[in-house]
């Protein structure tokens, strides 16, 4: 009897013996007992995607219909998310009520571009995930009861950036205000020119700043938005050239990014460097506005420019 249980101590101080459980009972280690149910983990149900959103300043998790109806700014820090045309216009228009304009203008591959995969193949990827036809958007409708002409970026169409049809849109839209006598505001999210297409994207520079000395012959105002982030080829063009220049807080604004810069003149940069708080300090911008006061602030100054 003593040698029995010797050998039973020894066994379990070495793992040598065999385990007491069978394959049924293991398996008992990875199921779970629901109202009655014996359920095994794989029958988990993972929370669909989309149903959460985390501020990505201050990690404040709130489910994404709270943050739609806070306009899409955090609950707890006033972070402003960013956000497309679609959203912009129902903030802004009454009713949501609009009529988009020049919707017909579609980007081409001109120089048949290929880097990673050919341009026009990006295009149509982007067309078919998005529904967009291109980084820009246009629309006519009323704020507060006052008639407006609004062009807004789309960021998620290749980045916002400044092509061709951009250009014939911004231009078009020019005409528009000025053939109704309409004031224009410019809703800037862009990372810069597209280099798809080469010098016809840097054309649009020049294009689009000389539209607007039209329109400031026609004594009718431009108000220029700038959100985050807007960089490149619109802050180096219409972006800041508006009648007044105003931004979203903590928007990121410039004309090369700032690791670029903070690697080529080999310094730390300030506090806050980009920022639009930083802008308004330095006197790039006229004032910062809330999201959340953007319609009625809109109509305010066009009365005023009206009188």
């Amino acid at each position: 009897m003593k040698k029995e249980i010797e050998e039973d101590i020894e066994s379990n101080l070495t793992g040598s013996a065999e385990p007491q459980h069978t394959e049924v009972s293991k398996s008992r280690w990875f199921t779970r007992k629901r109202k009655g149910i014996l359920t095994s983990t794989a029958d988990k149900k993972e929370t669909p995607e989309g149903l959460w959103n985390k501020c990505p300043e201050c990690s404040f998790i709130c489910t994404t219909t709270e943050l739609k109806e806070n306009l899409f700014l955090c609950p707890k820090c006033n972070h402003h998310h960013r956000i497309g045309s679609e959203e912009y216009y129902d903030i802004i228009f009454d009713n949501k009520e609009y009529k988009e304009l020049f919707d017909n203008i579609i980007s081409k591959d001109a120089l048949g571009f290929t880097d990673l995969k050919p341009y026009q193949q990006r295009l149509d990827d982007i067309h078919a995930k998005t529904n967009l036809k291109d980084s820009m958007r246009v629309a006519v409708g009323k704020v507060n009861g006052e008639e407006m002409v609004i062009a807004c970026m789309d960021f998620e169409f290749i980045g916002g950036s400044l092509g061709s049809v951009m250009g014939e849109k911004f231009s078009r839209a020019v005409d528009f205000c000025i053939k109704h006598r309409l004031p224009y505001l410019v809703i800037s999210k862009s990372g810069g020119a597209r280099m798809m297409e080469s010098a016809f994207s840097l054309m649009q520079l020049a294009k689009t700043s000389g539209k607007l000395s039209q329109l400031s012959d026609a004594q009718l105002p431009y108000i220029s938005l700038l959100t985050d982030p807007t960089f490149g080829g619109i802050s180096a063009s219409f972006g800041m050239l508006g009648d007044l220049n105003i931004a979203e807080p903590g928007a990121l604004i410039g004309f090369a990014g700032p690791r670029v810069i903070k690697e080529t003149i080999k310094k730390d940069l300030p506090p806050g460097f980009q920022r639009s708080e930083f802008l308004l300090e330095h006197g790039f911008l006229d004032f910062i506005i809330d999201r959340k006061d953007l319609k009625d602030k809109l109509s305010q100054l066009v009365q005023l420019f009206k009188n």
